[in-house]
């Protein structure tokens, strides 16, 4: 069974509609540096410092920001932010259990084949490097496309629609460039 795109868009633009109203905006690219932050707090307990009152803070300047917001999601990994990404993650993968295909179609699907090649590790290395440039961008901007143009445009925010307009912009001939046969 596929699921109808618009099914799965107005079903989408619910689930962000809850998470604005009820908890927060949707947003994980920080949640990479706060998993970066636990991984580094495991293994140096000198970068988070927690004061009498409960104040978190970092040696770290983008830790500290925002009065040690990040410093304390790292101290404290089991939050809302980190359940979500935890969640997207097992989401997909049981997304990707539901589809007809054999593990080969999975691995290079047919229209990467058709514009690259059948190779398992240009593929990959493709994915890593796009991968790659999308997180760098998304720290770069101070937010992710979930952040900035999903919650964003969801609060009629106009940075929201101004980065959709350009991630679109930027994104559709792309898409053409590169996949041209397919």
């Amino acid at each position: 069974m596929t699921l109808d795109w618009k099914i799965g868009g107005v079903a989408l633009g619910f689930v962000f509609f809850l998470a604005v109203l009820l908890v927060k905006p949707i947003g994980v690219s920080t949640q990479f540096v706060i998993t970066n932050a636990i991984i580094w707090n495991a293994v140096d307990d000198t970068i988070i410092t927690k004061d009498d009152a409960g104040n978190y803070s970092s040696t770290n300047t983008y830790l500290a920001k925002s009065k040690g917001k990040y410093a304390k999601n790292a101290d404290n990994p089991l939050n809302y932010s980190f359940v979500f990404v935890i969640a997207m993650m097992v989401g997909a993968a049981v997304s990707g259990l539901g589809r007809k295909q054999t593990m080969s179609e999975r691995r290079v699907p047919a229209i990467w084949a058709a514009n690259f090649g059948n190779s398992i590790a240009k593929r990959y290395v493709g994915v890593c490097i796009g991968g790659f440039i999308v997180i760098y961008g998304a720290r770069l901007a101070g937010g992710c496309s979930s952040g900035h143009m999903m919650s964003g445009m969801m609060q009629t925010s106009i940075s929201g629609y101004i980065f959709a307009l350009g991630a679109f912009a930027v994104a559709i001939p792309t898409a053409l460039i590169l996949f041209r046969r397919g």
